[in-house]
């Protein structure tokens, strides 16, 4: 019978994902750990085991009204990636820590990017997105014809 305990679930989830995604010196990876009421993002070096830069909505500076919201996600999206960059680091690996790339999870990935993380992965996004929505400016709607009754 399949788990249906989400914690056993997520985690086995991110088990499977940081099989594939390994931070190195030169491109180490922003980990993002969400609770119901923060968030927190470590950027990670995981050849030589250090935290590098993090950031998390319980932080004096970066707190808010409430830590658990889209708002506080792009907050500490933007000032990991100024952390980072002030380290030197311009290139991550984004690990979703086995979350849906959805909602809060998204919205600090986008401010991270915003900020000036990945820079090429933003350009790429921009270049595709005006090439997606051509097509569907084109299509236009054929009449049906009615069927008659016989």
């Amino acid at each position: 019978m399949a788990n249906t305990n989400r914690a056993v679930v997520r985690t086995a989830i991110h088990q499977r994902i940081r099989r594939k995604v390994k931070g190195s010196t030169d491109r180490p990876r922003l980990a993002i750990y969400r609770s119901l009421n923060h968030i927190y993002a470590q950027v990670i070096d995981d050849r030589q085991g250090q935290t590098l830069v993090s950031a998390s909505s319980t932080e004096k500076e970066l707190r808010g009204n409430t830590g658990g919201n889209l708002d506080a996600a792009r907050r500490i999206g933007q000032a990991i990636a100024e952390r980072a960059l002030a380290k030197g680091i311009e290139q991550v690996v984004f690990d979703r820590g086995g979350y849906l790339y959805h909602g809060r999870i998204k919205a600090l990935t986008d401010a991270a990017r915003a900020a000036g993380l990945n820079k090429n992965e933003v350009a790429a996004a921009e270049e595709e997105q005006p090439e997606a929505a051509a097509p569907e400016a084109t299509e236009e709607k054929k009449p049906r014809k009615k069927k008659s009754k016989e």
